[in-house]
């Protein structure tokens, strides 16, 4: 057993010394990587290295973001206005109003096709794509299609579905962090979770039925946040610009209010999942019946 741990050891030791990561290197505000001799890997032309994973770096090229290898081989070309790494492996990168999620080999995790790719309790993420939302679990691969007006975890052992105005509970009784099985039918028959639907009966005021005027004025409220954090965004960020250099040089307060109200106005309208998206529905359903 102990000669067992003993060339265990000693194979890490190996490894380690084979491969040991780049280190960044800065001249005149620029950075590259060098290697551990000091030889230079990459030139100092990147305005930021942010390293990604074990084997690879976010740069940032100008106002673009990608990916470089730490042999300075580039993974992604650095095509995108904002980089946002997920994880400490994952990147999602950005360009225009569309995301995609990339790892350290510049693997393609999630298409840039997205709206927006978001981290859920279990190591899952939440896609959304022309107003719908999906799931997919931590390699890319769909759990739900996007298909549905609204999904959110509240808790780590909850999650709660929108389809069609319908509301429907999943939880995980078990409690802790729920990851939902990659075959999403067989969780009926599986004593682990539970499904409830919430919303049936949008004219009854009782119980999880009930819907008020205080709801909506919250929803409504609530758009604030996402709106003020979609302008500080496209104002500052969106250019590869360091957000305490913008701040200083004041250029981007004249833009404020009109960038703010566009944001918010389009959270307000989210035909799905925005805040009067619950009136929309009741109305239809009242209209239809």
């Amino acid at each position: 057993m102990k000669k067992s741990a003993l060339l265990i050891l000693f194979l890490l030791l190996i490894q380690a010394s084979v491969y040991s990561s780049p280190s960044v290197y800065n001249y005149d505000g620029k950075f590259g990587l060098k290697d551990e001799s000091g030889n230079i890997i990459v030139d100092a032309r990147y305005k930021k290295l942010i390293k990604l994973g074990e084997t690879a770096w976010i740069i940032q090229d100008g106002s673009k973001f990608g990916i470089m290898g730490d042999d300075g081989n580039i993974l992604v070309e650095p095509k995108y206005n904002r980089a946002e790494r997920v994880l400490g492996k994952f990147a999602k990168l950005t360009r225009g109003s569309r995301c995609g999620l990339f790892d350290e080999k510049g693997f393609e995790v999630l298409p840039p096709e997205y709206s927006s790719i978001d981290l859920l309790f279990g190591g899952m993420f939440l896609t959304c794509k022309n107003y719908k939302y999906g799931v997919t679990d931590i390699n890319g691969q769909p759990i739900l299609d996007n298909l549905f007006d609204d999904i959110y975890m509240p808790k780590p052992n909850l999650m709660v579905i929108v389809y069609n105005g319908q509301q429907y509970q999943i939880e995980n009784v078990k409690g802790g962090e729920m990851t939902l099985p990659a075959d999403i039918y067989s969780i009926e028959d599986n004593s682990n979770f539970t499904i409830t639907e919430l919303v049936t009966k949008p004219g009854v005021t009782t119980g999880y039925y009930g819907v008020t005027a205080t709801n909506y004025l919250l929803k409504i409220f609530s758009s604030i946040s996402p709106a003020y954090e979609d302008t500080i965004d496209e104002l500052m960020f969106s250019q590869g610009a360091d957000a305490a250099g913008v701040i200083m040089k004041f250029s981007w307060l004249p833009k404020f209010p009109f960038v703010y109200a566009k944001n918010y106005y389009q959270n307000l309208i989210a035909p799905n999942n925005g805040p009067l998206s619950g009136v929309k529905t009741n109305l239809k359903k009242h209209l239809s019946e």
